[in-house]
This record gives C-alpha cells, structure tokens and sequence, in this order.
C-alpha cells in the first residue's frame, strides 16, 4: 500500500470484476477536494469517522456505515476525528450498477443512491469481503459478495436517478463552457476570454458553471485532467507525459493534484494497472484444494440472506466472511 506513517491506501483493479475500482485506505491528515467519478463510490468505513461534503452539507460516516456517492456528483473527504478514518470502497460502473438493478431490484430506469450516507454493518462487511476476495485471487467470490451487496444496498437505499432539469439560459452557457475547457485541457482560455467566447460576462459564466456543475471552472478543469491523466496512465503513458498532455506543468505539479483527488500517486496507480494487465495476460491457474477450502469456509455459516438486516457486529478488514448470501428478485 501507498504511504507512509499512519496513512496508507492501495487503489487498484481486479481482472476479474472488469471496470470497477477497488480501495483500501486509512487516512488522518489526508483531504480530498471538490471532485467527481465516474462510477458510483461504495466505501464501507471500519474505523473512525468521514466527513464529505454532499448535497449542500457536510454529511458524517462512522464506523458500520457506507458513504454512498452516484457518479458525476461533486463532493470532498476528511477526517472528522483525531485518528482519521479507515475504510475500503467499491467504485461499480454505471453499466454493471443497471445490470444489478434490473435483474434483482424493482427499480426502473437509471438506479441511485438516494442517501450518502447508511448505517448498515452487513453491507460494510460484504463490501470488505469484495476487496479480500479480490485479493486471495478468488473471482468467483469477489462478483458474488459485489452483486449482493449492491442489490442490498439498491434495496435498502436506492432508487431512479432523478431526470436532468430542463436546461436554462445559464446551464446553457455552462455546458459550452465545459466543452471549451475538454477540447482545450492542455492549453485552456481565462475565465475572461471564455466569457467573452460564449457572449457573457465572466462572473455570470463562474455562477452558472458554479450552479450546473457545483464548482467552479478551474476546480473542475483540475478533476477532468485528474481523470484523463488516469486513462493516459490506463493505457501504458509515463506519469510525466500524462502529466504534460492534460495540461500540468510537470509530473510533481500531477502528482500533487492525482494523489488529493484519487488517494495514491499517479506512480503507485499505476503499477497497480500494470499488475492487472499482466494478470490478464497470464492464464490465471488456482489450486483446486486451495479454492474448494475457501469456499467452504465462506459458505458453511448460517444462511442470513433471508433476515434483511442480519447482525453484524464486526467489520472485517484483514479476516471474517459473511454467511452465504443467495440473492433473489423478491424479498
């Protein structure tokens, strides 16, 4: 894991759970800035306390908790006690988070979270059990904990994401602007300039982007390059050329922004890429002693999926396992 001293985190991807992020971190002193993904956020917080800015307020995940986000909405991280947080997260594609949706909820339409933040022990240890699946290199189980514990949370939590307002004279603007600044990330124009280029003023045009987009134009022109950067890093690019092609002035000016917007630096994330992409180069061979013995051990505990808030009084971090967990469209 990335870090040093009391903070630590390891972002990376799983071949076997294609398109979906996986995070495990304690922070104390980290603070993550206004910024958005694309997939959803899944954190499941084991020890201490979050606070992120959602929705116009300042919302608190402790402990047994999920702090819940849908794509493309803006909000921040940190601590909210002394000792920080630590917690693991699942970041699920708005594709695979509709598959789920549509095969075992009655949730019509593009599916959401309608609250950030949930108390629910059993979704936080499910969500636990995905990242150290993933990590002992059994794919079976990390897709079958991951799709319970979205249906889980789509059932206990979600619902239709709501239907984008009909634009405005100002999300208008908004939206040209936010065009202007993707075709031009690397060399981009002053607030001024685009003001002038889309025929308002520039406080008009920094209110309306403000509104539509809940930043400001050079805060979200910072989290677009962020991500680029990261397809770039994806796709094989050195940090310092991706750094260069969205528009940084040099890697430690990436770095600074990559590791207060991701969690790790550009550096470390990537090497996680690489190891996934080799693993999916490499026939992946797994001891049939060894497989049969795990999920044994994962599925010879009390059946709980048919109580729909089963106890839960830990939350596992480097041990533990759910009961089994069947998963039908009713219930």
């Amino acid at each position: 894991m990335a870090g040093s001293g009391q903070e630590r985190a390891r972002h990376w991807q799983y071949a076997e759970l294609p398109g979906v992020d996986l995070l495990r971190a304690r922070f104390v002193e980290k603070v993550f800035v206004r910024h958005t993904h694309e997939n959803f956020v899944i954190a499941a917080i084991a020890d201490g306390v979050e606070v992120f800015h959602h929705g116009g307020a300042d919302q608190y995940a402790g402990p047994g908790t999920l702090a819940l986000v849908n794509p493309d909405t803006t909000h921040t991280g940190r601590a909210g006690v002394p000792e920080g947080w630590r917690y693991g997260a699942v970041y699920p594609s708005p594709g695979l988070m509709a598959e789920i949706a549509a095969e075992t909820t009655t949730i019509r339409g593009t599916p959401g979270f309608t609250r950030p933040v949930l108390d629910d022990p059993y979704s936080v240890s499910l969500v636990h059990e995905v990242l150290r699946a993933a990590e002992e290199g059994n794919g079976l189980a990390a897709d079958t904990l991951l799709r319970v514990a979205v249906t889980r949370l789509l059932r206990l939590n979600g619902g239709p994401l709501p239907q984008r307002a009909v634009l405005t004279a100002g999300s208008r603007v908004a939206a040209r602007a936010r065009a202007v600044l993707e075709e031009r990330m690397a060399e981009p124009p002053t607030l001024e300039r685009l003001a002038t280029g889309l025929g308002t003023s520039p406080f008009a045009l920094l209110r309306a982007f403000r509104d539509t987009y809940g930043m400001p134009p050079h805060t979200w022109l910072t989290d677009a390059r962020v991500r680029r950067a990261r397809r770039l890093l994806d796709t094989g690019s050195a940090p310092a050329e991706a750094a260069v092609a969205v528009g940084f002035t040099d890697q430690p000016h990436l770095n600074r922004h990559f590791t207060r917007i991701v969690g790790v630096p550009p550096g470390a994330y990537q090497r996680e890429r690489k190891n996934v992409q080799d693993a999916e180069r490499e026939p992946y061979l797994l001891s049939g002693v060894w497989q049969n013995r795990q999920l044994t051990q994962r599925h010879t505990g009390k059946k709980t999926a048919e109580n729909p808030t089963p106890s839960s009084s830990g939350t596992p971090w480097e041990s533990g396992s759910p009961s089994d967990c069947p998963v039908s469209p009713s219930g």
